[in-house]
């Protein structure tokens, strides 16, 4: 037996899920940053340069990612009929 969800609910998954997604890139950027950071001052031996620098690295990294995933879920939103889907009801 197959549900049938309403256009609306979809569209609200789909916000949600965009938005889930970009508190996921603000806490991944600046954490693999600073694991490579770890990483790399490990093996050169320069303790607080490269996890400084590749931790500002991934909070750039994450803003971007996080700006583009906004300007993407924006478009999405703003016209539904040119994605061909029906406003909500």
């Amino acid at each position: 037996m197959k549900i049938s969800r309403p256009e609306g609910m979809k569209n609200s998954m789909g916000v949600l899920a965009g938005a889930g997604t970009m508190g996921m890139h603000l806490v991944a950027g600046p954490a693999v940053g600073f694991g490579i950071g770890y990483f790399l001052d490990g093996r050169l031996d320069t303790h607080p340069w490269m996890k400084g620098i590749f931790f500002i690295l991934g909070v750039i990294s994450g803003f971007k990612l996080v700006y583009e995933d906004a300007r993407k879920l924006a478009r999405e939103t703003e016209n539904p009929r040119d994605h061909n889907t029906d406003p909500p009801a």
